[in-house]
């Protein structure tokens, strides 16, 4: 299923992140350009700031291999870290960062309205 592809595809950015994040100056500081803002703000609190990215990659990675399997607690994880994702995006809207907040709840929104849907739950179970 496509989720599972986005948790691979996750995993390696967050992967990439905490790598770059904690280890700079390397060639594969290039592919900040593409977010030069967030890097200049995450590259100012340390490197420590990676440490969270090394974090959530293994998770992510881990959703991916349950999702890709159609395992239950694939799709509970899964589940769980877009959840936690759409509360960030909504303290982010509450805050003030209203475009930012406001689509990342949109696009969290409608993939846990798809995660969770009957069509899905049921394919987990089965």
């Amino acid at each position: 299923m496509p989720i599972g592809v986005f948790f691979v595809f996750g995993a390696t950015m967050a992967a990439y992140a905490g790598f770059t994040l904690i280890v700079p100056g390397t060639p594969l500081d290039g592919l900040w350009a593409l977010n030069r803002r967030g890097h200049e703000q995450l590259a100012g609190l340390g490197r420590w700031a990676g440490a969270p990215f090394v974090i959530v990659s293994p998770a992510l990675a881990l959703a991916a291999i349950g999702w890709l399997r159609r395992r239950y607690w694939g799709w509970f994880l899964g589940v769980s870290i877009v959840a936690i994702n759409a509360l960030g995006d909504l303290i982010n809207l509450g805050v003030g960062e209203r475009w930012k907040g406001a689509i990342g709840l949109a696009i969290a929104g409608s993939l846990l309205a798809y995660m969770l849907s009957d069509k899905v739950k049921t394919y987990f179970q089965s």
